[in-house]
């Protein structure tokens, strides 16, 4: 919630005061942001409810799915911040491996539920 109030308010202001952006650049960069937070919550929701589920049905698939889903945050949503605040764009070609981390995240997580006993 606090990388989403950042971005709606802090980053906003930021961008506004920067007379080297333009118009359409802020508003990349804005949407950048808002689509790394957003991802980032859903899957933090989804490493919470990984723990959960491990506490009563250990699996070694949770354990993949919980690393996966934590990787993914820190390329697809920590790529995206990054580049809001400035980083170069080349970044926007990494973003597409935490994507590929959260579906495997995913997958793991739906093995883990159809191996449950």
């Amino acid at each position: 919630m606090a990388a989403g109030a950042f971005g709606a308010h802090g980053l906003s202001g930021k961008l506004k005061d920067d007379s080297s952006l333009s118009a359409e650049d802020r508003s990349r960069r804005l949407d950048w942001f808002e689509t790394g937070a957003r991802y980032h919550m859903y899957h933090a929701l989804a490493v919470v409810l990984v723990g959960l589920v491990a506490t009563r049905h250990p699996s070694i698939w949770l354990t993949v799915a919980g690393n996966c889903f934590v990787l993914g945050i820190l390329i697809f949503s920590g790529c995206l911040y990054a580049m809001a605040l400035g980083a170069p764009k080349f970044l926007g070609a990494i973003v597409p491996i935490g994507g590929t981390s959260f579906i495997a995240g995913w997958v793991g997580l739906a093995i883990a539920a159809f191996r449950a006993d």
